[in-house]
């Protein structure tokens, strides 16, 4: 039985090959699902989701955009009938010092990271609204949960953290319409979102202070995703998963 059978899921920042969001779309894709990717030019989400099959949709979208994002959920809704699943993924990281931190970078964080999911969970609240339920899962990380870390400073913890706050905001304002908001906070993931600057020596660092001894994997993410999002977790709303492999507790 494939568990997102008949669903239509947007998923953001999706075309990156190692990220998170593509490994959700290709477990999406296994589930049944009919999956739309939103992401940026440069990374040709249209590709990326006709190698997933050609029941699947890429598009172009600024998060931070908030007339791209209603635009595009309107399509993915023309095309599919149905938006049922939001997984707002779209992210960026820096490592900058408080006091270094510009305003265009501090701006680029927060509109990216917490200003992105809110355009998303407005543009597809309507759709599920009129299909009577959906599931939105908003991606934090452990930074909103200790302040930040090696990869992601103050700005950056600043707007993981907020995540959880419009999760649980989400649930409750949106439980009577029988639509669901979680948010995932994942530790230290083994792929490419720092963009090189996680090298050999910092992997095995990080990993000896992990309880289970390894890195995250994005598929690792993409199974809780898939979790949220299907009827396994039909009781769940307003929740936050760490998926960190214990390093919260160590």
């Amino acid at each position: 039985m494939t568990l997102l059978a008949g669903r239509t899921a947007v998923i953001t920042g999706g075309a990156t090959r190692t990220g998170i969001g593509h490994a959700t779309a290709r477990v999406f894709a296994r589930q049944g699902a009919r999956v739309a990717i939103l992401d940026l030019p440069e990374t040709n989400p249209e590709s990326v989701a006709a190698n997933l099959g050609p029941e699947h949709l890429g598009l172009v979208c600024d998060v931070r955009n908030k007339g791209a994002c209603s635009d595009c959920v309107d399509r993915v809704a023309e095309t599919f009938g149905s938006v049922d699943i939001l997984i707002g993924n779209a992210g960026v990281v820096y490592g900058t010092p408080i006091l270094e931190v510009s305003d265009e970078e501090y701006d680029q964080v927060l509109d990216v990271n917490l200003r992105g999911n809110f355009h998303m969970a407005q543009a597809v609240i309507p759709h599920m609204r009129r299909n009577k339920g959906g599931s939105i899962v908003l991606m934090s990380s452990i930074a909103g949960q200790v302040g930040g870390g090696l990869f992601g400073r103050s700005h950056y913890a600043a707007a993981k953290s907020g995540i959880f706050g419009l999760a649980k905001a989400l649930a409750r304002e949106l439980a009577p319409d029988r639509i669901r908001a979680n948010a995932i906070a994942p530790g230290v993931i083994d792929n490419d979102f720092t963009k090189g600057r996680m090298t050999k020596e910092i992997k095995e660092e990080i990993a000896a202070k992990v309880p289970l001894g390894r890195l995250g994997t994005s598929e690792d993410v993409a199974n809780v995703c898939l979790f949220l999002a299907s009827d396994l977790s039909a009781y769940m709303t307003g929740t936050v998963l760490s998926v960190n492999g214990g390093l919260l507790i160590s």
